[in-house]
């Protein structure tokens, strides 16, 4: 069996159709804060990305101390992380963020 991953979400994976498409299933999560990062927005380019998501700026984060973004952590397998990895495009970057939950969860930031 593989381990479960936590993967903190603050935009379009939120979006059941996005789930759908890139996990194959709507994931299940609960509400935390990603601690001393804001949102900004990024323009995106890659057209598949743009069509499934249906917009063409996406929130992104970016570090600034004292602040914080809501979301949602969700668990999905290593597999799944994977796939997570081919639908964020070049100018997100995976790391494990500090959330006011204590909780480490995977997080994509700005590259």
């Amino acid at each position: 069996m593989s381990t479960s991953e936590l993967l903190f979400s603050y935009g379009t994976l939120q979006n059941t159709s996005v789930q759908l498409e890139t996990f194959g299933r709507v994931l299940e999560g609960y509400a935390d804060k990603l601690l001393d990062y804001q949102l900004r927005s990024v323009k995106i380019e890659d057209a598949t990305v743009v069509e499934l998501s249906g917009k063409n700026h996406h929130p992104i984060a970016v570090s600034n101390a004292g602040d914080y973004i809501e979301g949602v952590v969700f668990t999905i397998t290593q597999a799944e992380l994977l796939k997570s990895d081919q639908y964020e495009v070049d100018a997100y970057r995976r790391i494990k963020g500090k959330f006011q939950s204590g909780q480490d969860a995977w997080v994509y930031i700005k590259a």
